[in-house]
């Protein structure tokens, strides 16, 4: 796969983990949790889409602030997305297994506002009109 395919299918997956958080809010009862991790790996894979684009190979890692501060040196204007990805790294994995953390649907809302914010900056600044529509529609809120 050719690095521009690469970098268009990070952010293909980006966007379908966005609609799916969407779609699950009309689930009931909503899955708070379900939803938070789906908004985290939109936003991991935003990021990843990014460095891909900037030729650099990311690790494996659900590491959003680590994922940020890389793109960031490829970008300063990552530096606004810190404290989204701080907030959004935990959701990664302690929302798919029993554990104590607690979360509740103004976190979710939150979450959902802040991986909307990341993916749609990683689109605008680094996705062509070309490659936006070979992808399907842009999500719209």
């Amino acid at each position: 796969m050719s690095d521009q395919n690469l970098y268009n299918e990070w952010f293909r997956k980006s966007r379908l983990d966005l609609e799916s958080a969407e779609y699950l809010l009309n689930m009931y009862p909503v899955p708070i949790e379900i939803i938070c991790y789906h908004c985290q790996q939109s936003a991991e894979k935003a990021l990843k889409g990014v460095l891909v684009k900037f030729g650099l190979f990311p690790e494996k890692s659900h590491d959003l602030l680590q994922l940020c501060k890389q793109c960031e040196e490829c970008d300063d204007s990552f530096k606004k997305f810190v404290d989204s990805c701080v907030e959004l790294s935990p959701y990664a994995v302690q929302t798919r297994y029993p554990s104590e953390i607690e979360i509740d649907e103004t976190d979710m809302r939150r979450a959902l506002q802040e991986a909307r914010r990341i993916y749609e900056f990683v689109i605008n600044e680094f996705q062509s009109e070309s490659e936006t529509q070979n992808q399907g529609p842009k999500i719209s809120y």
